[in-house]
C-alpha cells in the first residue's frame, strides 16, 4: 500500500476526491416484482435441510441456521421496485432492514453507516498491516 501511495503528490490525492455527493435518482417500474423474486435463498435452504438432518444438539442448529442466512442473495433493484409499491408499515421495515436507503441521516441514526467504517477500518488494518510486514 505504502508503494502505491508514494507515487501520488498529494496535489493530485486531493483533486481525486469530490466533496459534491449525488443520489443516484430512482425510477420505479410500473409493476412491482413478486417477493420471490427479490432473494434467491436457495443456498441457505439447502444448508438448513443438513443442519436439521445432522445429528447436533439443538442449540448448535440454532447456531447454524441463523448462519445459514448469509448465504441468501439479495437483488436490491428489484428490492427498490418492491419498495416503491409497498405499504408504508413494509416501508419502514425494509428500511429498518437497510434493505433501501432513503435517507442518509436515518442510516447514520441505525449505525449502517458507522458499520461501513467499521469494515474498512478493520480491512485496513489487516491487508495493510500485511503489506508493511513484507
Amino acid at each position: 500500500m505504502k508503494q502505491l501511495t508514494m507515487f501520488k503528490n498529494e496535489q493530485e490525492e486531493e483533486e481525486s476526491y469530490s466533496s459534491k455527493i449525488e443520489a443516484p435518482v430512482y425510477e420505479p417500474k410500473n409493476k412491482p416484482p413478486h417477493l420471490l423474486e427479490l432473494c434467491n435463498d436457495s443456498k441457505a435452504k439447502s444448508l438448513v435441510r443438513e443442519i436439521d438432518q445432522s445429528s447436533l444438539k439443538e442449540d448448535e442448529k440454532a447456531f447454524l441456521r441463523l448462519a445459514a442466512n448469509r448465504h441468501s442473495v439479495f437483488h436490491y433493484e428489484k428490492i427498490a421496485d418492491y419498495y416503491s409499491h409497498a405499504s408504508i408499515e413494509m416501508q419502514k421495515l425494509m428500511e429498518k432492514s437497510a434493505l433501501v436507503i432513503i435517507d442518509f441521516d436515518k442510516a447514520i441514526e441505525g449505525g449502517f453507516v458507522r458499520l461501513c467504517e467499521d469494515i474498512k477500518t478493520q480491512f485496513m488494518e489487516e491487508y495493510c498491516n500485511e503489506n508493511e510486514e513484507e
